[in-house]
């Protein structure tokens, strides 16, 4: 028999992986300059961490969906949460070894857990109580992201980047701590969540999604869709390319700067990114959604043109800020792509979750880019991802409008 009990228990396990992917996507950002250090890599090669995570998350979204068909949504998490172990625990023998590469597989792994938590955690959260406030804990789960980010960022500055000259192994090894507590945190939210009463909801299989199943090619009839999947790659890659090199940007506009102080401006900078997802999220209460991506996507764009243009104490400041701009950008994306879309909406939400491997694409081309000329010119690619993101908004931004 079902209770309020179990439904807000369930709940409180669900938001809980919201924090804990939010923990993993930001220690990348940390890793990127402590692999530069430990392996001697070039800004290209330092982009692969983002190529190899973010290509795990496209890799793993469809079987994600599979799986949850099969098994339902806590089949898909406990899968989730012990692939995210199982790639934590990887960075042991993977500094061991003192082989980047057999971090890069780490780092696919843990992805591939976050893939099965993304394609099932969203979803669930909206079956997860009565229908009118599926919105509203959606929304309420995902404040708690930023939170996971914040606390990778202070547990990357802590315990892994230092300002001393070591030598390559130390440094390498500096990543396994955080990894294996993590790891052993992770393992832990698993046993509890297979233990936990959870509504039927959450164990059953959505015979809704096996009819979709064979829907997939319709999803090519809807214009809008395909607009906003584009949509979403490039904001993913506009997010991970600033954060992954915003520490780089900072060293290199200002070479006084030492990590640590660099690594403090990433963390202001996501602070920014909480505080706009919730005033953002206000402001809907009066604006459209896409109008108000609209405007958030075009300040983007002049902020990151500062960057390019001003660089020093004023680009930091402005690339800072766009963390501020872009926090609403993934959620409105999301809602506004899969709108309408009936019976295939789990099939379209899978193909916005593999459009997270637009993180892949971003930081070797900046990398690359960064090469040739500076980190400066670089934030010339989130930039462009901006103004893509601003044709989306104001594509559906009429509709948006006339349905407030």
């Amino acid at each position: 028999m079902e209770t309020k009990k179990s439904y807000t228990l369930a709940i409180v396990l669900v938001v809980s992986l919201f924090f804990a992917w939010g923990v993993a996507n930001s220690l990348n950002d940390i890793l990127i300059p402590q692999f530069k250090k430990a392996f001697v890599l070039t800004d290209l090669q330092t982009g692969l961490v983002q190529s190899a995570f973010y290509g795990g998350y496209f890799l793993f979204a469809i079987p994600a969906s599979l799986l949850m068909r099969r098994y339902g949504y806590r089949g898909a998490l406990l899968t989730g949460l012990a692939l995210y172990a199982v790639g934590a625990f990887l960075f042991y023998p993977a500094a061991e070894a003192h082989s980047y590469i057999f971090f890069l597989g780490a780092l696919v792994v843990i992805a591939s857990g976050l893939s099965f938590l993304e394609t099932s955690a969203n979803p669930l959260m909206t079956v997860l109580g009565a229908r009118e406030g599926a919105q509203r804990r959606l929304n309420f789960a995902q404040a708690f992201n930023p939170l996971g980010v914040l606390s990778g960022v202070m547990v990357g500055g802590l315990f892994i980047v230092s300002d001393q000259k070591l030598p390559t192994a130390q440094l390498a090894h500096a990543v396994v701590g955080p990894y294996l507590v993590i790891g052993t945190c992770v393992l832990l939210l698993a046993f509890i969540l297979a233990k936990a009463p959870f509504p039927a909801v959450a164990t059953l299989h959505s015979k809704e999604a096996e009819a979709a199943f064979g829907g997939f090619l319709k999803l090519f009839l809807y214009p809008r869709f395909l607009f906003g999947v584009m949509a979403q790659f490039f904001y993913v890659a506009a997010q991970v390319g600033v954060w992954s090199f915003m520490i780089r940007y900072s060293q290199q506009a200002l070479p006084s700067l030492s990590l640590s102080q660099a690594v403090n401006i990433l963390f202001w900078s996501q602070v920014c990114f909480m505080v706009g997802r919730f005033f953002g999220t206000a402001l809907m209460a009066k604006i459209a959604p896409e109008l108000l991506m609209a405007i958030y996507a075009a300040i983007s764009v002049g902020l990151t043109a500062i960057a390019v243009l001003v660089g020093g104490l004023p680009g930091i400041v402005c690339l800072a800020a766009t963390s501020f701009f872009m926090s609403i950008m993934f959620p409105t994306i999301f809602a506004g792509a899969i709108r309408d879309l009936g019976p295939l909406t789990k099939n379209g939400s899978s193909f916005l979750v593999m459009a997270i491997i637009g993180g892949a694409s971003a930081p070797p081309l900046m990398g690359y880019i960064s090469g040739l000329s500076s980190m400066r010119y670089a934030m010339l690619v989130p930039c462009v991802c901006f103004a893509v993101i601003f044709a989306f908004a104001l594509a559906n931004r009429p509709r948006a409008a006339r349905l407030g």
